[in-house]
C-alpha cells in the first residue's frame, strides 16, 4: 500500500470540512457569551438539587401507588364478582315469585281465609235467613188474619203447650 492511497482514502471530503468549520464557529458563539455568575450557578445547583430530591421521592413511592393499584384493582374485581352474585340470586327470586304467582294467585279473596272474616261472612247468612223467615211469617200473619183466625186463641194454646 502506498501512502498516496491512505491520503486519499482518509482525505477529508467537502461536507465534513464544512461540519468542522460550522462547530468551530458555534464553539466562538459559545466561549462569547459572558461567564456566568458564581450566583447564578449556585442558583441552577440548588434547583438541579432540589429536582432530584423531588425525582428520588416520586420514584420511592411508585412502589407504593403501584401497591394501592393492585389492591383497589382485587377490591374491585371482589365486588363485580358480588354484585355478579347478588345478580343471579335476584334473577332466581324473580323466577320463584313468577312460579308461585302462575300457582298462587295474590289477588285473590283473601277475606275467605281469615278466620274473623268467616264469621262475619257467617252471620251475615244467617241474618239474610232470619229476615226471610220474619218476611215469612209476615206474610202467614196476614193470611191468617184475613181468613179470620182468632190469633190469640192461637198464641195462648202455643204458650200453654210448652209450659205443660
Amino acid at each position: 500500500m502506498s501512502f498516496s492511497y491512505l491520503k486519499e482514502k482518509f482525505k477529508k471530503k467537502p461536507e465534513e470540512q464544512k461540519e468542522e468549520v460550522r462547530e468551530d464557529k458555534l464553539e466562538l458563539a459559545l466561549s462569547e457569551q459572558p461567564q456566568a455568575t458564581e450566583e447564578q450557578k449556585k442558583e441552577e445547583e440548588e434547583r438541579l438539587t432540589m429536582v432530584m430530591n423531588r425525582l428520588n421521592e416520586i420514584e420511592n413511592e411508585l412502589p407504593r401507588i403501584k401497591v394501592n393499584i393492585d389492591t383497589l384493582k382485587s377490591q374491585i374485581q371482589e365486588l363485580r364478582e358480588d354484585i355478579e352474585k347478588l345478580d343471579k340470586t335476584i334473577k332466581d327470586v324473580m323466577m320463584l315469585y313468577e312460579v308461585v304467582s302462575q300457582e298462587i294467585n295474590p289477588f285473590r279473596d283473601l277475606e275467605s281465609e281469615n278466620p274473623i272474616m268467616k264469621e262475619i261472612h257467617e252471620l251475615k247468612q244467617e241474618i239474610d235467613d232470619i229476615r226471610k223467615e220474619i218476611a215469612q211469617i209476615k206474610a202467614d200473619l196476614r193470611l191468617l188474619a184475613y181468613h179470620g183466625v182468632d190469633l190469640d186463641r192461637i198464641i195462648y194454646e202455643a204458650i200453654s203447650e210448652g209450659e205443660a
